[in-house]
């Protein structure tokens, strides 16, 4: 199996409009991916929409209106997401940490390196390839738990985060592009992340896959 082989299978079975949403992750390419990528931790997505509303609700525009936040003020607002304290303590120093570094948002996009993010507490690979991938635009796949659970059926085993991740990447560009049409590698990317995401999220439940999900990964054996 290469790894065009999964992203077809998996482009099979998922049902999302990625016409009207390209690149999968919402509010794409702004601020809220990297507040996002803090929340999700250990939590549903669903939790971190209603984070989100609390803090749009209290007038959050930017990261500097996040930064100057009271940590109990900005834990009581991310409360949905839970670990609330932990997180307000993270993210408020994430933000200050960009600003400080960066000056702004728009130059953070434009110049931070994975080594940097990674330093950062509280972020792992993940996290901050999320944070590459969506908020900055850049070419890098996400390996996420829900990647690691196919693997798993498929008894694919990887030594580490990044040899996965540079597995997933080596793709077979043009068996993709000649089903879904062509793509820029950070679109293709962010396709790929949100149908695995997708595919798990209709199809994993309660700690195996469900028969129609065995039946699309069994084709890859």
């Amino acid at each position: 199996m290469r790894s065009e082989d999964l992203f077809l299978v998996l482009d099979k079975e998922v049902i999302f409009d990625f016409k009207a949403n390209p690149f999968w992750w919402p509010e794409f390419s702004t601020f809220w991916v990297v507040i996002g990528a803090v929340l999700t931790q250990n939590t549903k997505w669903e939790n971190v929409e209603k984070s989100f509303v609390n803090l749009k609700n209290a007038g959050v525009q930017s990261l500097k209106d996040v930064a100057n936040l009271s940590e109990p003020s900005l834990a009581n607002l991310i409360k949905p997401s839970g670990f609330y304290n932990t997180k307000a303590k993270r993210l408020s120093m994430l933000c200050k940490n960009i600003l400080d570094k960066f000056g702004s948002f728009e130059e953070f996009m434009k110049n931070v390196s994975r080594k940097w993010l990674i330093s950062q507490k509280g972020l792992g690979f993940e996290s901050v390839d999320s944070i590459l991938c969506y908020a900055c635009s850049r070419d890098i796949m996400v390996v996420d738990k829900y990647t690691l659970r196919i693997f798993e059926f498929l008894d694919f085993t990887f030594e580490s985060y990044d040899e996965a991740r540079q597995w997933l990447e080596d793709i077979d560009r043009n068996a993709v592009y000649k089903v879904v049409g062509s793509l820029s590698d950070n679109e293709l990317f962010a396709r790929y992340h949100g149908l695995i995401v997708e595919f798990c999220k209709a199809h994993f439940k309660a700690g195996n896959f469900d028969e129609k999900a065995k039946k699309a990964l069994k084709n890859l054996l």
